[in-house]
């Protein structure tokens, strides 16, 4: 099965705005790389904090980047930025396309096809890393989208360092496709299930643009 010759994006942050739901973990960062450059002038132990504190900074500042994608045409497009870690025919005629994240990709999660959110459901669970087959039992994220193509469910994973998953848009809200609707913090997993019927078109070890890389056929 060939890959999709759109190719991908290449993310800057120059011009890129930053993912909601950073601030947490990015104001303390880059206040304290801020501080400890400001008095390494005068202090050794600051100077000495400054250099890992700025490149920390920095690595927040790209992991926590969220650039402006042109949408690609198409009933299924990727929900996230990954690599396809498996494709698995579910009992009940569903695909299963599992997208797994690095903590080098963009994690700020699209809508993959336009609808209606009916529903977002927090679940429990543990932090196993997210490429293992145990982190279906993790920290996750449940959400059902009313399509064109019926119901659409799609599941935001939270992995071994990825302790936080923040929806953007609740229960009721009408989304077009490609729409920013959440942000998991660090490396994770998104599952998104095809409809019985719909044909996939991507392969498993294929790397995935939120917004660009199309998952079904026609």
């Amino acid at each position: 099965m060939p890959h999709s010759p759109i190719s991908a994006p290449r993310d800057s942050l120059v011009g890129a705005r930053l993912a909601r739901g950073a601030s947490p973990w990015l104001v303390p960062t880059v206040a304290t790389a801020a501080l400890s450059l400001v008095r390494a002038r005068k202090s050794g132990a600051a100077k000495a904090v400054a250099v890992p504190a700025t490149a920390l900074a920095a690595g927040m500042l790209w992991f926590f980047r969220d650039p402006e994608r042109e949408i690609t045409s198409g009933r299924v497009i990727s929900p996230a930025d990954g690599v396809v870690q498996s494709i698995m025919p579910w009992k009940d005629g569903r695909t299963r396309v599992a997208i797994f994240m690095s903590p080098l990709n963009v994690h700020v999660n699209r809508a993959p096809l336009s609808g209606t959110v009916t529903s977002v459901e927090h679940i429990p669970g543990g932090f196993v890393p997210a490429f293992n087959k145990e982190s279906e039992n993790n920290e996750r994220v449940v959400w059902h989208f009313d399509t064109e193509l019926g119901d659409i469910e799609m599941i935001q994973i939270a992995g071994a360092v990825a302790r936080r998953i923040v929806p953007y848009v609740p229960q009721g809200t009408k989304v077009e496709q490609g729409d920013r609707i959440g942000l998991i913090r660090f490396g994770s997993r998104v599952d998104i299930y095809l409809p019985e019927g719909v044909e996939v078109a991507v392969e498993v070890g294929q790397k995935t643009v939120a917004g660009v890389t199309r998952i079904d056929r026609d």
